[in-house]
């Protein structure tokens, strides 16, 4: 799946609870830092016509943050710096496997290769997770998720009355909330 889609999914599971906003953003993060390991690919394409070529993104990506090892890390830091502890931590366990779900069912590039998941890594690294029915990455139903949760993150905007805007800015948050209310009314209390 794509970075966007990961963002808006994890900001999604950070919702489905009250928690403060720092918790929010932490419970998000964990969802899209696992593809921190992509990063590799800056390296990867400055070397790839030199006599030494760095293969950071091909060898590493999908291993080193989409494993167990990385999850249970991410969790404690969540814990360790969130008000609503438990229950972030639980939603950042949650994000996280969401990350490697839409890995696993939407990632297959574009020449047929599945980018298999080291779950276990690094306890193990004998058993890893793969999908034959896997979407290519532009496949149509990744774009129709994206759409939906899109959909999904606008309603609650509206409803609840923040975005992921408020990890950037505050006042962006604040604007498009109040575009969306203004195009569709205020929420009514319950």
């Amino acid at each position: 799946m794509n970075p966007a889609s990961h963002l808006l999914i994890s900001w999604t599971v950070a919702n489905t609870a009250d928690i403060p906003r720092r918790d929010r953003a932490l419970v998000t993060l964990s969802g899209v830092i696992p593809d921190m390991d992509g990063v590799g690919i800056i390296a990867e394409l400055l070397t790839e016509n030199t006599s030494m070529p760095l293969i950071w993104y091909s060898k590493y990506h999908h291993v080193l943050g989409h494993n167990l090892g990385l999850g249970l890390i991410l969790v404690a830091v969540v814990f360790s710096l969130s008000i609503r502890r438990w229950v972030s931590a639980a939603l950042a366990l949650i994000a996280f496997h969401l990350h490697l779900l839409g890995d696993l069912v939407g990632s297959r590039g574009p020449d047929g290769y599945q980018w298999p998941i080291p779950y276990f890594f690094p306890f193990s690294t004998d058993w890893t997770l793969t999908w034959v029915g896997q979407w290519e990455l532009n496949a149509w139903p990744n774009i129709l998720v994206t759409l939906l949760i899109l959909g999904i993150t606008l309603y609650l905007a509206w409803k609840r009355g923040h975005s992921p805007l408020e990890m950037i800015s505050l006042k962006a948050d604040t604007a498009l909330v109040a575009g969306l209310r203004r195009r569709f009314g205020e929420p009514i209390a319950v």
